[in-house]
């Protein structure tokens, strides 16, 4: 019975991947989320070569060949996450140029360090034929994993401040592979503590990619919301400023121009405290005596002058 129930989860996941993949074609997601749609159309390819060996073919005859295809898929699989959530980062990003290239780049580094971790732990361990490959990619994978479910928890810490809903399908996408993500993770570590079976794993793990498969349908059906406007998203921009302030800093805030500036005035003021003073002007004594009013110089009149 627990053989039929694995294999009926199993089946599932092809029919609901294709369903998604048919939303995604008619609405021309593909080409919003390319990394997406390849993993949904390799995830059935995959399915349509793995299953008929695992189920009918002969064990003793194919074993090494489903054994050689299934850590193959695997691998490709984690490629395809990582492309995933790098997409979904630059979605997110998309209206934050100067952050998402810095993002870009971050991504890269840890790409690189994770086949560096990958490497180390190959190299390290002591076994024979393919058993240093396989630590390598499981190494991979929980790191994978564990990015994707810091992804949805990215996301919804930081939602309200990049103005990004939690209806929008790049949201739907990371959810959906961070529970997925979640639930393998937590059932290899109760697996490793002793208290639950393989078994129980492998049912829960299924059941959990099925809802995560639903999880994209039922996004990929509904409209991608309006962000937020940017009159509310005054983090967002602070933080897209100082990167891009950073980058390329304005020509004002170099010191240079401002320490010509004071000695071309302390040169100023010493050339005028050199000059001789003006001389006096003589008082004429027929010119009439002026006055100020309001601001201004006026003569005063003949009849208004008083005799001493």
């Amino acid at each position: 019975m627990t053989a039929q129930v694995q294999t009926a989860l199993w089946i599932a996941h092809p029919v609901l991947q294709v369903a998604v993949g048919a939303v995604m074609l008619r609405r021309k997601l593909n080409k919003v989320f390319p990394a997406f749609f390849a993993y949904i159309a390799f995830q059935v390819l995959s399915f349509s070569i793995l299953f008929p060996l695992n189920t009918w073919a002969s064990y003793e005859r194919w074993y090494a060949t489903y054994f050689y295809l299934y850590w193959g898929c695997s691998a490709v699989n984690l490629i395809l996450g990582f492309m995933i959530i790098h997409e979904v980062f630059l979605d997110v990003f998309s209206p934050y140029h100067t952050l998402k290239d810095l993002g870009s780049v971050m991504f890269k580094w840890a790409a690189l360090v994770m086949m560096l971790v990958a490497c180390v732990v190959a190299a390290s361990n002591s076994g024979h034929d393919m058993e240093p490959i396989l630590q390598a990619i499981t190494t991979i994978q929980r790191c994978v994993r564990v990015a994707q479910c810091g992804l949805v928890l990215f996301l919804m810490v930081f939602s309200r401040y990049l103005g990004v809903s939690w209806r929008q399908q790049s949201f739907g996408i990371a959810l959906g592979l961070g529970g997925a993500a979640a639930m393998e993770l937590a059932t290899l570590a109760l697996y490793a503590g002793g208290p639950m079976s393989q078994v129980t794993v492998h049912v829960l793990n299924l059941v959990a990619y099925n809802l995560a498969i639903l999880v994209w349908f039922a996004y990929a059906l509904h409209e991608n919301p309006a962000r937020a406007p940017g009159t509310e998203l005054f983090a967002s921009h602070r933080w897209e400023k100082g990167l891009t302030d950073i980058q390329n800093p304005a020509q004002g805030d170099s010191l240079i121009p401002m320490f010509e500036s004071m000695v071309d005035r302390a040169f100023s003021r010493t050339q005028t405290d050199y000059l001789p003073p003006a001389p006096k002007a003589v008082a004429d004594p027929t010119a009439e005596p002026v006055a100020a009013v309001q601001g201004k110089i006026h003569a005063i009149p003949a009849q208004s002058r008083r005799v001493h």
